[in-house]
């Protein structure tokens, strides 16, 4: 298989300007393919993530999982963006960057000077990346968003809810790591176009969307007059067996459900008019459910042997798993899912990997998440900007940075 030690993104520079989980996590991809990550955090305070859950520094209380988790492999520099000289440092940064990446509500970058009009100017080609809950334009671009607010007024958590008598919150972040996923594959698109032409590029990417186009029955069949489609959704099923749950589906690929059938022993429900065609099983799901759920209590008495019988049949189904049973599987294991990054004062820290692989290999966080904010700022400040110690102290003693 083709492969290089060479990191896909080496010699690529990004001033990283984010903070939360949608850009930071957006600027973790760019890390691990080997791009050097400049993280520009508040002096003292730095990114609210690291004062989240779980603390793996019992000494201190900004050393969170939630921030060695999305910020591992980037330099942590502080600056107070609102400094004049603070501003300056930032200005220096965006001429040896390639790419600029910021989560801020739109109008707060401009306010501290580094929106893309400032730091275009002094880095024409830049490719510069806005992530923010409604885009940069429409009347609720400035409505303050997270996760949750988008899962909202998106229209999920409506269609969500399908039996339960009220909305429930949704427990992933899926709006912010989509936003950092499409935010990562437009910034690459900039960078290629950049390539060719020397064209910069000023991209927005809005978690709204991103989470509206994740739907994918819903929005397409409205847009089109047809009607909502609530859940659940026909054809998936999940059925207690003994103390655990099975999950199976009958929908998606157009053999499932004739395979089920031949398995149950059943061949004639596959020609039922009933359940002949996706669109009768659909009208007709509750009935069919019924069937399949009153099948598998009677011929399985563990979840594994009808994941065994299920998948010999070409029909996809997995035990329900826990996190904890998730972290011990032998699968991520082999796929080396949850990598080791150093720590100053652990001995090793666990992280989610990259989800994806390069050459036939993992990706791996290329060094430890920064310890402390301001870590990095005195090495960056004079190995990538070339300030003399003097200058750096003198913008220590403004108040206009920090160093460690």
């Amino acid at each position: 298989m083709p492969g290089s030690d060479e990191a896909l993104l080496a010699g690529l520079t990004v001033l990283d300007f984010t903070r939360v989980l949608a850009g930071p996590y957006c600027t973790r991809l760019l890390a691990d393919l080997g791009a050097r990550v400049i993280k520009v955090e508040r002096p003292g305070e730095g990114d609210e993530t690291r004062r989240g859950y779980v603390q793996v520094d019992e000494a201190r209380t900004d050393q969170a999982t939630y921030f060695i988790r999305v910020n591992a492999g980037k330099r942590s520099v502080a600056i107070d963006l609102a400094h004049p000289k603070g501003r300056e440092v930032a200005l220096d940064l965006a001429r040896v960057a390639d790419v600029a990446v910021e989560n801020f509500v739109p109008g707060v970058v401009a306010k501290l000077g580094c929106d893309y009009p400032a730091l275009s100017a002094v880095k024409p080609d830049l490719v510069y990346c806005s992530i923010s809950g409604f885009g940069q334009t429409g009347p609720l671009r400035q409505q303050p968003a997270f996760a949750h607010i988008i899962n909202a007024i998106s229209g999920m958590m409506h269609l969500e809810q399908q039996g339960d008598p009220a909305p429930r919150v949704a427990y992933i972040q899926a709006a912010d790591v989509l936003a950092g996923t499409h935010a990562f594959g437009a910034i690459l698109a900039a960078l290629w176009r950049r390539a060719r032409t020397g064209q910069g590029a000023f991209l927005d990417v809005s978690m709204l969307e991103c989470l509206v186009a994740a739907e994918d029955i819903t929005y397409g069949a409205m847009i089109n007059g047809g009607d909502e489609y609530r859940g659940p959704r026909p054809g998936m099923i999940v059925q207690r067996i003994g103390g655990r749950h099975l999950a199976l589906q009958t929908v998606g690929a157009p053999q499932l459900w004739a395979r089920l059938a031949a398995l149950m022993e059943r061949p004639e429900l596959a020609a039922d008019p009933r359940f002949a065609t996706p669109a009768a099983r659909r009208q007709n799901w509750d009935e069919l459910r019924e069937i399949v759920c009153a099948w598998i209590e009677k011929k399985f008495e563990k979840v594994d042997d009808a994941v065994a019988a299920l998948t010999a049949a070409r029909v996809p189904a997995v035990p329900v798993l826990s996190p904890t049973e998730v972290v011990a599987h032998p699968h991520l294991a082999a796929r080396q899912a949850f990598p080791i990054v150093e720590h100053a004062t652990r001995s090793a820290v666990r992280v989610t990997a990259t989800p994806f692989h390069v050459d036939g290999r993992p990706l791996a966080p290329r060094g430890p998440a920064p310890y402390r904010v301001g870590e990095h700022t005195y090495a960056v400040l004079t190995e990538v900007l070339g300030y003399s110690p003097d200058r750096i102290e003198e913008l220590r003693g403004l108040g206009a940075i920090e160093t460690v």
